[in-house]
């Protein structure tokens, strides 16, 4: 499985998260999204921005919980709860975001 992204594919697992996280850019992110037919605004590319940063420093995607308290810290309570990630990720913060992030599945996500 992949996705074709400017003639290059991007080897993916069964259900579409990349298979070599260091080949993430943001034009696959694009891709993935538009497959799901979500058109990324700023507002999704701070979440994805900040999933990518998480990672970096903890080597793990963060629990919905988590992710919801950290980007309240980060970019404020109008942003850090589960309505307003949901609005943004309707397959779920965790699982969608940290796929177009580049990022694996969080644990705990099915």
């Amino acid at each position: 499985m992949g996705i074709e992204v400017n003639g290059k594919v991007f080897e993916t697992d069964e259900e579409g998260y990349l298979s070599n996280l260091n080949e993430w850019t943001p034009e696959v992110a694009t891709a993935m999204a538009k497959d799901e037919d979500v058109d990324l605004s700023e507002s999704h590319w701070q979440v994805i921005n900040f999933l990518r940063e998480y990672y970096e420093e903890y080597q793990i995607a963060p629990a919905v919980r988590v992710l919801t308290k950290a980007i309240g810290k980060k970019l404020g309570p109008d942003k850090g709860n589960s309505k307003y990630l949901y609005e943004l990720f309707p397959y779920g913060p965790g699982k969608q975001a940290c796929k177009y992030a580049g990022l694996p599945k969080p644990t705990g996500c099915v």
